[in-house]
């Protein structure tokens, strides 16, 4: 693949988006604009920042949320209670072309951030706001947390095994919003661009994730029951799982069609007989009789190392996957291989290995510039919007920046 030479040719390169931002959610809209090339202004407190910032400190003293989410963006810190504080933040909309916010609920109607307040004085802006559960309705005033959203959207019901419950190990309910703001916003661009329409985006995270859960819903709605709750097996496709073989090492592998598993039968188990067996002869009777079924599995994986499973499941045609750890991850020969680490400065004068985007668009590299100190960017920012050093030095004084 060729790739540019020149940053002008990234795609959101001359677009301006402002940011009012914390945690995960949004920074990880923005951040995915950055790396197309947007200029991308992080508006956070004074006196600390975002508070993502200190969810942890193992990254040379960095957050690794932080340190994930906020490469390429400029920081500026301003006190928006303070009445000097949002006429900085007045100016930086009037030459923004993109607003995203994650306030508290009613926070930014109240400061006149709303998408109506804003369309009034900045009509060609594109105001992006993401919630826990929408602007309006009975829940609109709630705050709302990865984590209580995993929970009520019922996804917490089904992760974990018969033991109990689990949350999921990333954070989807903030993933999945951040995925839906930041495609809605390009919508957005693209539409103002092709038809001169602006339009707001809201995203909640609550829906965000309601999307996700689409699959078990329609289970459940027409089927009488929710998918059970069983570890890393397939609640409606058996065999699929994870088992464990001799040396201790648990494998991975799904069982699609009847091909495959008439080749698992003969060449993996051993056991051509499988195959007419009415207790596993269609993928329903398989899942009726589960644990027979794994029975018979766990006996074949017992008398060989995970290598040799691996391989002959491969021989077989049959998808398969060590159960890695993120150690394991970390040095995936799949990563290494396509070249998809790059190095991001941070505050403090180091570097860290970053992920490239998993778009990849043909002739273009991926923005991965450094992740900004808290308010690293303030003055040369306040400068542009023509404050004069004195009157900088005055904001600094008065607690506003």
């Amino acid at each position: 693949m060729t790739i540019a030479a020149s940053p002008e040719d990234r795609p959101l390169t001359g677009i301006t988006v402002v940011s009012v931002e914390q945690a995960v959610a949004a920074p990880f809209a923005t951040r995915q604009l950055a790396d197309l090339g947007a200029r991308v202004i992080k508006v956070e407190r004074p006196g600390g920042g975002d508070f993502a910032r200190r969810y942890d400190t193992t990254v040379h003293g960095e957050s690794s949320y932080f340190v994930w989410l906020n490469r390429s963006k400029e920081s500026v810190t301003l006190d928006l209670k303070s009445e000097a504080g949002r006429e900085v933040l007045e100016r930086l909309l009037a030459g923004a072309d993109v607003f995203v916010q994650n306030l508290a609920p009613g926070a930014a109607a109240r400061m006149g951030l709303g998408a109506e307040a804003l369309a009034e004085r900045f009509p060609s802006l594109i105001p992006c706001s993401i919630s826990g559960y929408g602007s309006s309705g009975p829940w609109a005033d709630r705050k709302a947390y990865d984590l209580l959203v995993q929970c009520q959207t019922g996804l917490v019901s089904l992760t974990g095994n018969e033991h109990g419950s689990a949350r999921a190990g990333v954070s989807v309910a903030d993933i999945a919003a951040g995925m839906y703001a930041y495609s809605g916003v390009l919508t957005a661009l693209f539409a103002r661009a092709t038809r001169g329409a602006v339009r707001a985006v809201e995203v909640s995270l609550f829906e965000a994730l309601a999307e996700w859960m689409s699959q078990p819903a329609y289970y459940t709605r027409f089927g009488g029951s929710q998918p059970p709750r069983i570890g890393t097996q397939h609640a409606t496709i058996a065999p699929y799982g994870a088992y464990t073989a001799a040396d201790g090492k648990d494998v991975l592998f799904s069982i699609q069609n009847e091909r495959e598993w008439l080749a698992l039968c003969e060449q993996f188990l051993r056991r051509p007989e499988l195959v007419a067996d009415p207790r596993f002869a269609t993928g329903s009777a398989r899942v009726a009789h589960r644990d027979e079924l794994n029975a018979i599995v766990a006996g074949r994986f017992a008398e060989l190392d995970g290598s040799d499973v691996m391989k002959l499941l491969d021989e077989a045609g049959i998808a398969n996957a060590g159960v890695n750890d993120v150690e394991e991850f970390l040095a995936h020969p799949v990563l290494s291989g396509r070249d998809r680490w790059r190095d991001v400065p941070i505050p403090g004068g180091v570097t860290v290995p970053a992920l490239l985007p998993p778009a990849d668009l043909a002739g273009m590299e991926a923005r991965m510039d450094a992740v900004p100190a808290a308010g690293e960017h303030t003055a040369t920012i306040l400068a542009e919007l023509g404050y004069s050093a004195a009157e900088i030095d005055d904001l600094r004084a008065d607690h506003v920046i």
